[in-house]
């Protein structure tokens, strides 16, 4: 699995991407025992063993290449005109018939199993067993190793599985569109995140899905839609879930098999060589590799937990098998960005409030346990190392507190956390109704009075005597607490040193986010055959600190309109895609 690999050279062909494979998941790993050879897998089953089953996607009709991410092919030495060859759309919309004989003409999807909120599951399972839970309609093609780094292609939306579960294993173009905008956008705000490589449909293929009726304000669908197929392409260092890990956890811990344990181990030295190797010494023993391994991974995702509440990010369906190990975002299904402020907002219907917004640092908790279970199996021999990993576990909720008031401070310019200046903000901006991206932007630029905020609020609040003093009160206690952080007096606050702060709060507070109504826009369009809405959005979201044009800014800074309110498939959604 090495990474040293030519930094300078441009990938153009097919031919030249044979030459940077290196399929180390497949290579390294088991398959199922049950697997067909020919990959020829689609059909619900039950998996009793391996790491994965080798599956050959299913094509799409008549591809249609969309749109790519130009960022993420210069990081991958990619020429921007590879994307316009046959051969890449081909391979890249699932037809891997044609790839070069060094590359597999076959794909793998893996199993998982299934915690909500800390609670194992297996009836959702045809079988009762949580032998079917997997990659339904994700199969990772390609592993290649670029400028130094290791990379996975993942198809979504490539058709059947194994893991399907009698479904049809198709994504379709308004599900696509949000998820290929959406990784990169969250790239560009500085949240650790899987990447979009491309996005690819299909002129004639569609499939039904359950929807709403325009202008519609019902809670869950209430209209069957035909759509068409897509398939976008995910990048990411791995795929790893926490599911992953519980699957064989849970397996050796019931002894459904004589290699459940040995099958942990085996992914959990994987995990640690794809995702924690610059972190994890390889000569140290293998119980300090899985300690080293749980300290590092609470550190990663504490910070990524606190990067989606600084953004206004919801996951939605955050289960442990969306929990990506490698600490970064992993599944864009239901998801969301909140625009009035609301610590329990949560875009999906079928989510619940213990996947809202201001608690996805418990939903974070409960899916750490359920890795540290896991890691359990593997320790039971050694009681020492089971008590640091005890120890490990227990101070998550710490270190979770402490990313969030690091966070905290920054969105408000400050060096250190004042809870009850924060707890006064929380309270003035639930009582005035704001956009939470548009308030923090406009405190950026670090005003001595409520005038610029207004833009945030959705409500007149010009006769609320009593409101206008608190934010007056709030907004001097916070000038008074920005001296005192920068240990000055009134006199050496110059305007150099705003200007300087301001900037500073600008890099932490985005101007603009994908917000859902602007989303749907560009969907409509693509469905007509009109992309140019997402390339137009490719732009924007990939500068979201910039302050770009004034069109751009009367177009997408600004308020949710009144219509979008409690439109379903707007301010909430089904996870239907």
């Amino acid at each position: 699995m090495s990474l040293e690999k030519n930094k300078t050279t441009v990938i153009k062909t097919l031919d030249d991407l044979a030459k940077f494979t290196d399929y180390s998941f497949i290579n390294t790993l088991n398959a199922d025992l049950d697997a067909k050879s020919n990959g020829e897998d689609y059909y619900p089953r039950e998996v009793f063993s391996g790491h994965y089953v080798p599956v050959k996607p299913t094509p799409i009709e008549n591809p249609q290449y969309i749109s790519h991410s130009k960022i993420l092919f210069e990081e991958l030495c990619f020429d921007d005109n590879l994307v316009k060859t046959d051969e890449f759309i081909s391979m890249f919309s699932g037809d891997l018939s044609r790839v070069p004989k060094s590359m597999s003409n076959f794909g793998w999807a893996t199993g998982y199993a299934l915690s909500i909120y800390g609670t194992e599951y297996y009836e959702q399972c045809p079988f009762q067993t949580g032998n079917a839970y997997g990659d339904g309609r994700a199969i990772s093609i390609l592993e290649v190793v670029t400028n130094s780094k290791r990379w996975e292609m993942q198809l979504k939306g490539a058709g059947k599985t194994p893991y399907c579960r009698g479904a049809d294993g198709r994504a379709i173009l308004r599900s696509s569109v949000r998820e290929f905008l959406v990784q990169e956008h969250m790239y560009a705000l500085g949240v650790p995140t899987s990447r979009s490589l491309s996005l690819i449909t299909s002129k004639t293929q569609n499939v039904t899905r359950p929807w709403y009726e325009k202008n519609s304000n019902s809670w869950n669908p209430d209209v069957m839609v035909s759509e068409q197929v897509a398939i976008s392409t995910r990048v990411a260092p791995s795929f790893i879930r926490i599911g992953q890990l519980e699957l064989f956890a849970r397996r050796a811990r019931k002894n459904e098999y004589p290699n459940a344990k040995e099958e942990l181990k085996q992914i959990v030295l994987h995990l640690i060589e794809r995702e924690y190797n610059e972190y994890i010494d390889k000569n140290l023993n293998f119980e300090n590799k899985v300690l080293l391994l749980a300290k590092e991974f609470s550190i990663k995702l504490t910070k990524l937990i606190a990067n989606w509440i600084r953004v206004g990010y919801c996951q939605g369906n955050f289960n442990s098998d969306n929990c990506a190990v490698g600490g970064f975002t992993l599944d864009y299904g239901p998801f969301g960005f909140c625009e009035v402020f609301d610590p329990n907002y949560q875009s999906w219907t079928g989510g619940g409030q213990h996947f809202a917004f201001f608690n996805q640092p418990v939903a974070a908790q409960k899916n750490f346990n359920m890795f540290c279970k896991s890691l359990e199996q593997l320790l039971l021999d050694n009681e020492e190392s089971l008590k640091k990993l005890k120890e490990i576990k227990n101070n998550f909720p710490n270190l979770m507190k402490k990313e969030l008031q690091k966070m905290w401070a920054k969105k408000l310019g400050l060096k250190k956390f004042n809870f009850l200046l924060f707890n006064e903000l929380q309270t003035l901006l639930l009582k005035t109704v704001v956009d939470y991206t548009i308030f923090f932007r406009q405190l950026s630029q670090i005003p001595k009075t409520i005038e610029s905020l207004k833009k945030s609020f959705y409500k007149d609040i010009s006769t609320n005597n009593e409101l206008l003093k608190a934010w007056s009160d709030w907004l001097e206690k916070w000038n008074l607490e920005i001296i005192k952080n920068n240990i000055l007096n009134v006199d050496e606050m110059s305007s150099t040193f705003y200007e300087k702060l301001s900037t500073k709060m600008k890099q932490t507070n985005p101007k603009y986010i994908l917000r859902e109504w602007i989303l749907v826009s560009a969907y409509e369009k693509a469905k007509e055959g009109d992309y140019s809405l997402i390339k137009q959005l490719q732009e924007i979201m990939n500068n979201p600190y910039e302050e770009q044009s004034i069109d751009i800014e009367k177009k997408y800074y600004k308020l949710k309109p009144a219509k979008y309110f409690n439109m379903g498939g707007v301010s909430h959604m089904s996870c239907s895609s």
